[in-house]
């Protein structure tokens, strides 16, 4: 049973639930998971294991230990797609989110400055941190087929379809799936044409993608958004208009420096609340796969509360 005294008081003895996935970061997560559960233990921190057998088992047991007033935190141990099923069980509640990060993309974990691979540190950040932890936005999508809360982006466009055909194919391993995976659909991809509502106002966009960014980064640092900031009360929707498939293998490595911004097929609005309109277009939201379109985001400001630094 958590304790009943505030987060961070003198003499407590606080519960951390924690997620771990042992298979993330190629297999990082075995090795450094139990070591970040070692650190909380030895802060003082008394650890209720919340994993599981699979994702779905880990969000179950998450959803009935913050229900029941079980866990002061929820730790998550992994990547940003367990940062993505984290912010999912904390966004609107009184529990904050500690991460562990130590997957092969942790996006989040930059945005925020929590130490990656560093299992020690990330521990006393997060336990320093309780008493005084951040509050952020969070970016609220519908779909075809769920609602969810998103940290770094939702994304509807050729990243999309290329995560979703990387995500198919078990091998190669690592980042080499997705080249591969790019290339293979550069082969047969047109543009999109997307009907848009941007701030309640409607507007055509003919494209090869579009993603709603709360943070600057999605899929291992690609700086989409690079003045994006988790903390205005607003998103930014990154456009990439029509182009060459040419010009689009040009562009894409500039994402992860951010000189993508100055070319001229690409757009960034600043806004509360969109919604895009395709056909046969998959979402993919913290790089999972989050339905199809149609989609509608909507800003969720202030809605989570995170152990890390002050920003």
């Amino acid at each position: 049973m958590a304790s009943q005294q505030p987060i961070g008081a003198v003499g407590e003895v606080s519960v951390f639930g924690v997620i771990l996935n042992p298979t993330s970061g190629k297999g990082k997560g075995a090795t450094l998971g139990p070591q970040y559960v070692a650190e909380l233990e030895a802060l003082g921190v008394q650890v209720l294991e919340l994993t599981g057998k699979n994702y779905d088992d880990a969000m179950e047991h998450g959803r009935k230990a913050i229900a029941e007033g079980a866990i002061d935190a929820l730790a998550v141990a992994g990547g940003d797609g367990m940062v993505h099923l984290g912010i999912n069980l904390c966004a609107g509640t009184n529990v904050p989110l500690a991460i562990m990060p130590c997957g092969t993309g942790n996006d989040a974990a930059m945005t925020l400055q929590i130490p990656i691979d560093q299992p020690v540190e990330a521990a006393r950040l997060a336990v320093n941190a309780l008493g005084t932890p951040r509050v952020v936005d969070l970016g609220l999508g519908v779909t075809s087929t769920r609602r969810f809360y998103f940290f770094n982006s939702a994304s509807a466009g050729f990243d999309a379809i290329v995560n979703r055909r990387a995500n198919r194919w078990k091998y190669p391993k690592g980042p080499a799936r997705y080249t591969l995976a790019m290339l293979y659909e550069l082969m047969s991809f047109n543009s999109i044409k997307y009907q848009a509502k941007i701030n309640g106002v409607s507007r055509d966009i003919d494209g090869m993608l579009c993603a709603v960014a709360n943070a600057p980064s999605y899929g291992g640092g690609m700086l989409v958004a690079p003045n994006a900031t988790v903390d205005d009360g607003e998103l930014d929707l990154f456009v990439v208009h029509k182009i060459s498939k040419g010009e689009l293998v040009k562009v894409f490595p500039k994402v992860f420096t951010g000189e993508h911004v100055s070319h001229p097929a690409v757009e960034i609005i600043r806004c509360e609340s969109v919604t895009l309109l395709s056909v046969g277009v998959p979402v993919y939201a913290d790089g999972e796969a989050a339905g199809m379109l149609p989609m509608t985001v909507s800003v969720a400001p202030k809605s989570l509360k995170v152990l890390a630094k002050v920003g």
